[in-house]
């Protein structure tokens, strides 16, 4: 063997190996990105989502999105700087992540938002403003929240299976295990669960609207945008009219048919009636004054489970204040929608 063959195969030998990982089966039905952050403590969800999008990591070999969904058995192959614990883009100007710890703070704070509770699940009421995941430039979020009270607790801990925008405030529903997060997800999934929201629009619409407009994802200078478009996916929304101050605004009952990015806020925004508040689809037109802040006025009222339990999050911070200022009634009993038919 010739001293340039032998100088390459030490170096092969020397080369750092990938870092094989098989999804166990109490993993197995969960998202790909939130096993890999269980998996790596304090791996940033932005880097999670960079390394799948390049390929670095790859789901039996080949690449993969980040809400697919695993099975027991499968292979994830990781970069091995991961099990070193080294970034994959090193900043010297930021903090090193830490792996997470106690945070008494998260707790109580997490605690704080509890309204409800089933034998398998648990409803939050999220403030406006509260991201549910991370991302750049969010250092609180409800998925952090969770990873806190797992280790203070050192119990199972609590599974995302839906999401609500960061600017929409109202119930979160978290699963206490794997088997009630692929039920309920499911459950979003196939429409077995009613979701009723409350929202301020400018103007007045009418009473009762069916409105479908196709949508789709843009890009756009200030990022990503949901556009009503024919090449769009359908999207479906039930809209009903509670009450009117005017003729400038009105507190309107909206149940999404089809879960669809900013569904409800493009929707009504097509439809002449932006949501209070929300600048980034009606434009200077959902700031219409006289409110007490220039936020979004949207509420995830009430959530009808599969088995018929209704789930309902008192309004609070400034909708809340909104609605008492303008003197706007709550809707009384089931209606607007009668929740138990589905």
């Amino acid at each position: 063997m010739s001293d340039v063959t032998s100088e390459n195969e030490a170096a092969r030998n020397t080369e750092p190996k990938w870092w094989l990982e098989t999804v166990p089966v109490d993993e197995d039905g969960a998202r790909l990105d939130r096993f890999l952050r269980r998996l790596i403590l304090g791996l940033p969800q932005s880097d999670v989502e960079r390394m799948l999008r390049s390929g670095l990591i790859r789901l039996n070999g080949a690449k993969a999105k980040p809400s697919v969904r695993i099975a027991a058995g499968q292979e994830v192959r990781l970069p091995p700087h991961l099990r070193m614990g080294v970034t994959q883009r090193p900043d010297p100007a930021s903090k090193q992540k830490k792996t997470p710890r106690r945070d008494d703070r998260l707790v109580r704070q997490f605690y704080s938002m509890v309204i409800a509770e089933g034998m398998d699940w648990l409803a939050l009421n999220k403030p406006s403003g509260l991201a549910v995941q991370g991302g750049t430039g969010t250092d609180t979020h409800i998925d952090g929240m969770l990873m806190a009270l797992a280790i203070s607790n050192e119990e199972a801990r609590l599974r995302l299976v839906h999401r609500i925008d960061k600017d929409t405030s109202g119930i979160l529903l978290l699963a206490k295990n794997r088997a009630a997060a692929r039920r309920l997800s499911n459950d979003f999934h196939y429409h077995r669960i009613a979701k009723t929201y409350l929202a301020l629009v400018v103007g007045i619409p009418k009473p009762v609207m069916q409105i479908r407009h196709r949508l789709k994802k843009q890009a756009g200078r200030g990022g990503e945008k949901m556009v009503v478009t024919l090449q769009g996916q359908s999207a479906h929304t039930e809209a009903l009219r509670v009450d009117v101050m005017g003729r400038k605004l009105a507190l309107m009952a909206l149940r999404p048919q089809t879960g669809r990015t900013h569904q409800l806020r493009v929707h009504m925004a097509h439809e002449g009636h932006p949501i209070a508040g929300d600048g980034k689809y009606g434009g200077a037109e959902a700031h219409p004054g006289g409110l007490v802040a220039k936020r979004l006025h949207l509420h995830a009222w009430r959530l009808r489970l599969g088995d018929g339990v209704l789930i309902e999050a008192p309004l609070t911070g400034h909708m809340r204040t909104s609605l008492l200022d303008l003197g706007l009634q709550l809707p009384v009993g089931d209606w607007p929608f009668d929740d138990r038919q589905k």
